[in-house]
């Protein structure tokens, strides 16, 4: 059972964020008319790293950035009946899934969880431009996804804040 108390923070913030909340009765378009699959790493500001506010498009967040079944799924849904136009597939430097092996991140979760890890996988990245070149290939290809639909692939550099345009 949680803490009733180990959210009072979160519901302090959110509080003071409603105080002039301005999306009431939007309709959740993306505005911007772009969508974006990017890592769920926390150094990554998804919005504002490409100039966008709230509202202005569609993300989806997984380990690695990947166009997951989930991640196509948005896609689809996103082009069809959200306004999506153009897809960003953006993955980052010094990214856990990239930089260590299945077997490494199974020892890193079992020694945290204290419990055997070994049957759960985490999809390790081992070439991110060879990869991010095959997720967009699977936006490109999809059915449901038309031609008219830009796609494009991207390295987001934690360091830096820059994107590198990779496909």
């Amino acid at each position: 059972m949680t803490d009733s108390s180990a959210f009072d923070d979160l519901l302090a913030a959110n509080r003071e964020f409603a105080t002039d909340f301005a999306y009431g009765g939007f309709d959740g378009i993306a505005k911007a008319g772009i969508a974006l699959v990017t890592c769920m790493d926390s150094r990554i500001d998804p919005l504002r790293m490409i100039g966008l506010e709230p509202g202005d498009a569609k993300i989806f967040r997984n380990p690695g950035g990947r166009v997951t079944e989930a991640a196509l799924e948005a896609i689809v849904l996103g082009v069809h009946l959200l306004n999506v136009q153009r897809v960003l597939v953006v993955p980052h430097t010094r990214c856990a899934v990239a930089s260590n092996s299945e077997e490494t991140l199974r020892e890193r979760v079992a020694a945290s969880a204290g419990v055997d890890a070994t049957w759960q996988r985490f999809h390790v990245i081992e070439d991110q431009v060879a990869t991010l070149g095959l997720d967009v290939h699977r936006v490109r290809s999809h059915p449901l996804v038309p031609e008219s639909v830009e796609v494009g692939g991207f390295l987001y550099d934690v360091d830096s804040g820059l994107l590198d345009q990779k496909c």
